[in-house]
């Protein structure tokens, strides 16, 4: 059985049937047998193969980037295989501006949109026109606007209409010329009379100095997503923890970070064998040496209840978990 560790940056040592890489629609399509249990990867940085996976892993690596101007905006078409960060810095180099907030984030640019991901203040659905994709039980293409995408919070219409359903191929872009930079986020603000430029560069330093680099120390980033809760609920907490950070979502909703709940739980730099929260990022967890998916899940378990009994807050995993079958639910 051929070794996912290298597939996967939490590093597991897992192997599963079969590993095929595809560069294309047709490449794919000759990989693809929906009667075996298959499972389909991108750049590995959101999932982590807690055990062997009996069946096949498709590793998407179709590529290709162009680009066309109009009046008001950049339009550019990604393909699903390009590494996110270099997409992102690319932008840069040519002036389309928009997701440099978004530097820096580990995966590929067709996982963006399943997560929906984000970062200081700025989430991708902002800049997704389209998705072009294929349906797994016709092997028909299809195109869907990015309106129709159901985005939520790390969230999708391919987390559940299409959720299993569907192969992103191409991710199309939409970046307005007449931009203005978001840098109300955090270490962000302090910069005076940002460019986008700078904004990338001060999210790479900031990443860098907080996360580990996943090439060195295994891992899959945020661990947990940041919990959006009641804005009574919050109210009733800030009277016991008056350093409680929030973020506004709605009227009547507000975001917690994840990591000050964690931390607050005593985690940061916690250990249990293989397994570690990361000491200045508790929403990491890492592979220190020789970790097993069962110290994983012990580990997130036991911050996930030490949370829910002291904040009656519920974490949710941002990674996908799989195990021998398939996705697993803590």
């Amino acid at each position: 059985m051929p070794s996912l560790q290298q597939y996967h940056t939490f590093s597991l040592a897992s192997n599963c049937a079969s590993i095929v890489e595809f560069d294309s629609v047709d490449s794919f399509l000759q990989a693809y047998n929906p009667e075996v249990n298959t499972y389909i990867l991108g750049g590995g940085s959101n999932s982590v193969f807690l055990d062997d996976f009996e069946g096949v892993v498709l590793v998407n690596k179709i590529k290709g980037i162009s680009h066309y101007d109009t009046e008001s905006h950049h339009h550019i078409s990604v393909g699903a295989g390009e590494d996110w960060h270099e997409f992102v810095s690319l932008c840069m180099q040519n002036g389309w501006f928009g997701l440099e907030n978004l530097a820096l984030i580990p995966g590929s640019v067709g996982a963006s949109p399943i997560q929906n991901i984000g970062a200081y203040g700025v989430e991708v659905h902002s800049f997704i026109d389209s998705i072009e994709a294929i349906l797994l039980e016709t092997k028909e293409p299809f195109l869907i606007k990015g309106s129709d995408c159901q985005f939520g919070y790390r969230d999708s219409i391919f987390k559940h209409a299409l959720y299993g359903k569907a192969l992103i191929t191409k991710v199309n872009f939409t970046l307005p010329k007449a931009y203005d930079v978001v840098a109300s986020y955090g270490e962000l603000s302090a910069i005076d009379f940002p460019s986008a430029k700078d904004i990338f560069n001060k999210v790479i330093e900031v990443r860098k100095a907080k996360l580990p680099d996943p090439k060195e120390l295994g891992n899959a980033g945020s661990f947990f997503k940041n919990p959006v809760i009641a804005l009574a609920h919050f109210e009733e907490l800030k009277c016991h923890y008056l350093d409680i950070p929030s973020y506004p979502v709605s009227e009547n909703q507000v975001k917690v970070p994840a990591a000050w709940l964690i931390d607050q739980m005593g985690f940061k730099g916690k250990a249990l064998n293989g397994v570690r929260c990361h000491p200045t990022q508790p929403l990491v967890l890492t592979n220190i040496g020789n970790a097993q998916g069962n110290d994983l899940i012990a580990l997130a378990k036991e911050i996930m209840n030490s949370v829910e009994s002291e904040f009656k807050i519920t974490l949710e995993p941002e990674v996908r978990l799989v195990g021998r079958e398939g996705l697993i639910q803590l």
